[in-house]
């Protein structure tokens, strides 16, 4: 049985170009990540999901990625605070959006809290919840305590060098977790099947799973073929664009 049944994406602002970023790469080229940006709803159309595009915001040059801005679970979803503040109105533009598809379900992080929702990694029905410079330590307090009043467990992970979470993180189902720098040797994976990505090819362990598909940057040989020898179909997308300005495969939907 199929896991995701919805996807939700917004398609880049030619603002993008401005998005924050902590990268040395130069600014991305629009036409180029909108190119991309395609190539990404294409490859996605291939998993068996329905698809909501949303359309450009261009007071928002980091609005393409719409993880950050909701926790999505199969009892309800959960509204963030980034952590970035130009970021914080994202949450706006994206809630009725998101109560069509949860009436009823959607909680919110409030003020002192911070979360961005690339820092939260769902396995089975637990949510780790990855501390940093986006996420503190009130916002995952509260985001813990939503997912329990719903029957869902949390727990905290601490970062060291990484700006999200899933930046070197990607859980792909099946007990199988791929893993890149400080993650390889954290104890609270130590249960799980870790295939380490090396270090020069971090960037790809930020993957998706999305119905026994895996969708993967490309350009990252060694991983890729981890990935393959595990059963999974992998289906590549250039992101250097988005790479640019921080953001990862993982970073531009909601699935649910």
């Amino acid at each position: 049985m199929k896991k995701f049944s919805h996807i939700i994406a917004r398609t880049p602002a030619k603002s993008l170009i401005n998005g924050l970023t902590s990268s040395n790469l130069g600014k991305p080229n629009y036409q180029k990540a909108l190119d991309q940006h395609n190539n990404y709803i294409r490859a996605l159309q291939q998993c068996d999901v329905d698809i909501t595009i949303l359309p450009a915001d261009e007071r928002f040059p980091d609005s393409v990625f719409v993880e950050d801005t909701v926790l999505c679970t199969p009892h309800c979803a959960i509204i963030t605070r980034p952590g970035a503040e130009s970021r914080r109105e994202e949450t706006e533009i994206i809630v009725d959006t998101i109560e069509r598809f949860y009436p009823n379900k959607v909680e919110r992080i409030t003020t002192p809290g911070t979360v961005e929702a690339g820092d939260i990694m769902m396995v089975e029905n637990h949510y780790y919840i990855g501390l940093s410079a986006r996420t503190n330590q009130a916002g995952a307090k509260q985001m813990i305590a939503i997912l329990e009043k719903y029957g869902l467990t949390g727990s905290i992970v601490t970062l060291e060098k990484v700006l999200h979470l899933k930046t070197g993180l990607a859980y792909l189902e099946n007990n199988n977790l791929l893993a890149a720098g400080e993650f390889i040797t954290k104890p609270e994976f130590g249960h799980l099947n870790i295939i380490e990505i090396p270090e020069q090819e971090s960037y790809a362990a930020n993957c998706i799973w999305v119905n026994d598909r895996v969708i993967m940057p490309a350009g990252y040989p060694i991983t890729k073929a981890k990935i393959e020898k595990l059963g999974y179909q992998v289906i590549e997308v250039d992101t250097s664009e988005y790479q640019k300005i921080d953001g990862g495969v993982s970073c531009m939907s909601l699935r649910f």
